[in-house]
């Protein structure tokens, strides 16, 4: 298959940022007068935050502390910024895929202005070809509407995914997109191939050493997995 797009998520996958993001949401929560084990977030990391309060505390808590507690969590990464930092060749990746024709999209559930940071801290405002954030979409991860909205924009015809976590793989699947899954978020080899992902690597800098390789094993039918069926459907 000849691929003409690319679509990465950022969070996790470029910048190291996860456990950040942790501790922010668990400051939020306990705000709020939740205790929520570190743990517990950590396994929704990568969802839209409209998903992860009712997941990992409950329909109850999202429907009395929702908002309040992504409010309070937007603040607290506000002042976890500087400590997000790019992984070992994630630039270097955006440049090799550039490098090898494909067009650069990416794709997150995160808040714009986090975002911002990342493409700062990444240099990547002129690797990439198109941003698509929470911002752009009534649904985040694990709904395929980033991609979907991502692949769309720069009319792709053959894209894949670039991502870290189950999420991602469930999101790429709705979206028909093959994805290449990560380390670099936390969540591990066996649970990001049985979500979907065609292969695994530690991070940005060892995908971008076995592209052309990895790039090989994303041929072949995408199997799209939900909680009630998996079925088939060709990407």
């Amino acid at each position: 298959m000849e691929f003409d797009t690319a679509v990465l998520d950022v969070d996790g996958t470029l910048v190291d940022s996860n456990y950040q993001h942790v501790i922010a949401w668990q400051r939020a929560f306990a705000e709020a007068g939740l205790a929520v084990p570190g743990w517990r977030i950590h396994r929704a990391i990568g969802m839209g935050g409209e998903r992860l309060v009712a997941h990992v505390a409950g329909d109850a808590v999202e429907t009395e502390h929702g908002d309040r507690i992504r409010k309070s969590w937007e603040g607290e990464v506000d002042t976890l910024l500087a400590e997000i930092v790019p992984f070992d060749g994630a630039t270097a990746l955006l440049d090799a895929l550039h490098d090898l024709g494909l067009t650069v999209v990416l794709a997150t559930s995160g808040k714009p202005k986090h975002t911002e940071h990342a493409l700062d801290v990444l240099d990547a405002r002129t690797r990439i070809d198109h941003l698509v954030t929470s911002a752009d979409v009534d649904a985040s991860k694990p709904a395929p509407d980033l991609l979907t909205v991502a692949r769309e924009a720069v009319d792709g015809v053959a894209a894949f995914m670039v991502g870290d976590s189950v999420w991602d793989a469930y999101a790429a699947a709705g979206a028909g997109l093959p994805m290449l899954g990560l380390l670099s978020g936390g969540f591990g080899r066996n649970e990001l191939t049985a979500a979907g992902a065609r292969d695994v690597c530690d991070g940005p800098d060892e995908l971008r050493a076995q592209l052309p390789a990895a790039l090989d094993l994303l041929a072949g039918p995408v199997w799209v997995k939900t909680a009630a069926t998996n079925r088939p459907t060709e990407g």
